[in-house]
């Protein structure tokens, strides 16, 4: 993360609020949420096959958001690896537990090392 005024950082607030609002209520999302949920149940499975101890229905909302988000632009491949996880690590500091940034440190290092 360059800046918390990053235009790219900003937008992956954005994306993760929405993604997290989408799983208690149902409004109009951007069409970038649109794909990403399009693809919920690909990076759910990807998600599960990384950290198999917790299944999706038991882990916090924020900290699914946050996944599907990094996962989905890993298989994107339009951003390095590297700043991916960075990213979803920073947010994960911003908006989850005390745990979360380790949690998802290691879910997307796995699904990196699967992926390459």
């Amino acid at each position: 993360m360059k800046s918390a005024k990053d235009p790219r950082h900003i937008r992956r607030l954005k994306l993760v609020r929405e993604l997290f609002a989408s799983s208690f209520t149902n409004q109009p999302i951007s069409s970038d949420a649109r794909k990403i949920l399009a693809n919920a149940h690909n990076l759910d499975e990807k998600i599960k096959e990384a950290a198999p101890a917790w299944p999706i229905e038991r882990l916090n909302k924020i900290d699914l958001a946050i996944l599907r988000l990094a996962v989905y632009e890993l298989k994107e491949r339009k951003t390095p690896p590297k700043v991916v996880i960075d990213e979803a690590v920073e947010i994960a500091k911003t908006y989850g537990s005390e745990s979360t940034p380790a949690f998802v440190n290691g879910v997307l290092g796995t699904i990196l090392e699967k992926i390459k």
